[in-house]
């Protein structure tokens, strides 16, 4: 019987979950994302005739638009329920234009949960396609090909192959290029903080403040302790007030990728990709939205939740506004699609991210949380201008505490200890225990995580929701930008101590500008954003870019003509881009000269190429040729000295000979080395290849030679390429760069050649992890398949 209906959505776990709630006179197929976009290769937008684009359906995406057009064909309606955002619409009119779909035999619906009430809804109401959300789309993909085609040849003439440019990428780039400026050239002042212990009148209770004043110098804070000797200390003042803490907002996408990474450490990826799985599952709402709304039937279920779980003295209903303007993505915050499921089946990640949003979801319905703040004010009676404070807050309700608080940036947060404080009265004579005057450094500013990035650029209003994830990912992945660790600097602070009318003075070491898991620009990263702010500054202006966002909008909106906001940037930009293309530099781009050779007076420099940063004594135009050396791995063209460069040019460098073959260190591409003996071992951290001994170099060669020994099972005489081998999750053959998992029934060290290249033959395709994996899979079977012919045919 032919289907009356056909549903067509972007993902086949989204399909499954809607199929369940329609009957059979409805089919749900996917249209695994996009199935159409401009062509890879060259610019496929006609500039000339109003940026008119010139899409193409890939390679990949061929079968499964037959198979649409077939089952389109094959019924009565077609439902085009792809998300409710531009993106999902863009996915719609593609769909609608490819498979010739008309006005009469096809409908499009949106909703953004994806529960039976919903689906039914939509189909109750559908509408048709918003082509002002269509062409707000194009708008943004065929700017973003605009730049990234006239940009990157650029940057492959001027500083090396291979690099490219996003509009948006390169901006979040310029913030973190800046900041990590901004770190390297701070200068971290000292400052000695106070704080003395009281006791009170009853000799037990002690209790902490701080000065409210901070000295510069060791003398002032050993002059300020030796004053205290002769004061007595009284209660000035102890002012309490009422207080209130509010819950925040439901989640829009930011927010939650920011609390994700500061609650569950989940990268902004991978927050997309867990919520999307929650999504999909009919769990959560839509996940790409900048509303902080929540829906009549959300607000009536929340209150239902909290009454019977907390009592209806923790309701408060209230409807938050959305600040962002322009929200466009949808129109309510992210939230479960039942309130009542407060756990649900899924994997760990999903699970803590569903508790996440459900939390934040019922919270934000929940009282405001009462407290009692109370502020203490010593005085010194040597001494009428500084005081002595003593903050405490006691909660008197909990309010939405009793679910969820939410977290910040603040890396000082757990300094200022909330505390219950004893009762203190006016006039109260305090005893001094002891005061200490700590010496602090003042902090430098933060580099960014994931989280705090979205949040500046959310606050700069560059991108939107769908393009927080990508903009953060591809600056990685073109390696612009590292999420790593900073080691830090061991600092000697000093600590005085008042005690028992003595002073006596200490040191502590305190490891100062240490980082993990930061955004930090590579050498690439900040050579390119040097040239692209210097060449195309008004393009990368965080005011620009984001005026550009607001023209999408008012093009999503009906307000503007997608191909006006192209004119207006192809107007400022197109112009630059020949300018800078055809005018020459006096040197190499990102090249920085740091001095001279002490030895031959040659200029030496540091520069980015093809295989990473490099330094480099002489120049081209020498008689001589220039000698080269890589930067170390913690090395930056932009922070390296002289001094560092010229140490760098004693590598490679030999340290002895060893069993009559000589062993030299040396640094390379991914970091420092030993070559003895045409083989190589890795330099472990903390070792410096300048100053490695002979002895230490012997030991790493030996435990390396004995690692080897070790992960060799088995070779065979019929081909050296094949090899049983010892790894991580057990033994694996492997044989012409391919590796080939043994079934847990066959014990390693006991296979024979045959049975081994039978493995091979009959190992399933799928075990390779990349499309060249499976190429080469591929013909290594194939080789074996042909050797075990062979050796069939002889015997």
């Amino acid at each position: 019987m032919m289907q009356k209906n056909l549903v067509i959505v972007e993902s086949p776990a989204k399909a499954k979950t809607i199929e369940k709630f329609l009957g059979a006179d409805y089919k749900v197929l996917s249209s695994y994302g996009h199935i159409r976009d401009l062509k890879e290769k060259g610019m496929s937008i006609d500039v000339e005739h109003d940026f008119d684009p010139f899409y193409v359906i890939p390679p990949d995406k061929q079968e499964v638009v037959k198979s649409l057009k077939k089952a389109a064909q094959n019924v009565q309606t077609v439902w085009l329920a792809s998300d409710e955002d531009r993106e999902g619409e863009a996915i719609a009119w593609h769909l609608y234009t490819v498979l010739g779909l008309d006005e009469k035999n096809s409908k499009r619906i949106v909703f953004h949960e994806i529960t039976k009430d919903a689906i039914f809804n939509a189909i109750q109401h559908p509408r048709n396609i918003d082509l002002n959300l269509v062409y707000s789309q194009q708008a943004r993909r065929i700017l973003d090909r605009l730049v990234g085609f006239e940009l990157s040849p650029i940057l492959w003439r001027k500083i090396m192959p291979s690099l490219s440019a996003g509009r948006v990428q390169s901006v979040a780039v310029r913030l973190i290029v800046e900041r990590e400026r901004e770190i390297n050239n701070f200068q971290a002042e000292a400052f000695f903080r106070i704080v003395a212990a009281f006791i009170l009148l009853d000799g037990k209770t002690v209790v902490k403040a701080e000065l409210n004043k901070r000295f510069k110098t060791k003398e002032e804070a050993y002059a300020f302790l030796e004053s205290l000797k002769n004061a007595t200390f009284t209660v000035d003042e102890v002012n309490t007030r009422p207080g209130k803490k509010l819950p925040a907002p439901p989640f829009t996408t930011s927010t939650l990728q920011q609390e994700a990474s500061r609650k569950l450490n989940f990268s902004v990826s991978q927050t997309m990709s867990v919520a999307q799985k929650l999504y999909e599952a009919g769990l959560i709402t839509y996940m790409r939205t900048d509303s902080v709304n929540l829906s009549t039937l959300a607000l009536n279920a929340s209150k239902k939740e909290i009454e019977s779980e907390f009592g209806s003295n923790y309701v408060k209903i209230r409807q938050h506004h959305t600040k962002s303007k322009g929200a466009q993505e949808a129109h309510e915050a992210i939230r479960p699609t039942y309130i009542s499921n407060r756990n649900v089946e899924a994997t760990p990640a999903e699970q803590k991210l569903y508790e996440l949003i459900w939390k934040r979801t019922v919270a934000s319905q929940m009282a405001d949380a009462e407290l009692e703040r109370t502020t203490i004010t010593i005085g010194i009676s040597n001494n009428d201008s500084d005081k002595f404070h003593i903050h405490g807050e006691v909660i008197k309700f909990d309010g939405f505490l009793r679910v969820y608080l939410e977290d910040n940036d603040d890396e000082n947060q757990n300094e200022s200890v909330e505390a219950i404080l004893p009762p203190m009265h006016i006039n109260e004579k305090l005893n001094l225990y002891e005061a200490i005057a700590n010496e602090r450094l003042t902090q430098r500013p933060f580099r960014y995580t994931e989280a705090s990035l979205v949040h500046k650029l959310e606050e700069l209003g560059i991108g939107r929701p769908s393009t927080y994830a990508p903009t953060i990912s591809t600056i990685q992945q073109r390696g612009y930008v590292i999420k790593g660790s900073k080691e830090g600097e061991a600092r000697q602070l000093a600590i005085l101590t008042l005690k028992n009318m003595q002073i006596s003075s200490r040191s502590k070491t305190e490891l100062v500008g240490a980082d993990k898991n930061k955004l930090m620009p590579t050498d690439s990263g900040i050579v390119v954003n040097d040239f692209l702010t210097t060449h195309f500054q008004l393009v990368l202006e965080y005011n620009f870019t984001a005026d550009i966002e607001k023209e999408f909008d008012k093009v999503a909106d009906g307000e503007m003509k997608w191909t006006e906001t192209l004119h207006k940037f192809y107007k400022i930009f197109h112009p630059i881009v020949e300018q800078v293309s055809s005018s020459r530099t006096e040197h190499k781009i990102g090249e920085r000269l740091l001095g001279n050779d002490p030895d031959t007076g040659k200029p030496v420099s540091a520069k980015i190429g093809r295989f990473g940063p490099f330094v480099q004594i002489g120049s081209a135009d020498d008689e001589e040729k220039p000698q080269f050396a890589s930067l170390s791995k913690n090395q930056s063209i932009e922070t390296i000295t002289l001094d560092d460069a010229l140490q760098l040019f004693k590598l490679p460098r030999t340290i002895g000979e060893w069993e009559g073959k000589t062993i030299t260190a040396s640094v390379g591409r991914f970091g420092p080395y030993l070559k003895y003996d045409n083989t190589f071992t890795t330099i472990p951290k903390g070792y410096d290849p300048l100053y490695i001994t002979l002895e230490e170099a012997c030991q790493m060669i030996t435990e390396k030679k004995n690692r080897d020994a070790s992960k060799v099972i088995k070779t065979f005489a019929e081909d050296a390429t094949v090899q049983i081998l010892n790894g991580r999750f057990g033994p694996y053959i492997s044989y012409n760069k391919a590796n080939f998992k043994i079934p847990k029934d066959l014990v390693a060290a006991e296979l024979s050649y045959d049975d081994v290249m039978k493995i091979i033959k009959n190992s399933p395709e799928k075990t390779a992890k990349t499309a060249k994996a499976a190429k080469t899979n591929k013909t290594v079977k194939t080789a074996a398949k042909t050797k075990a012919s062979a050796k069939k045919k002889k015997s």
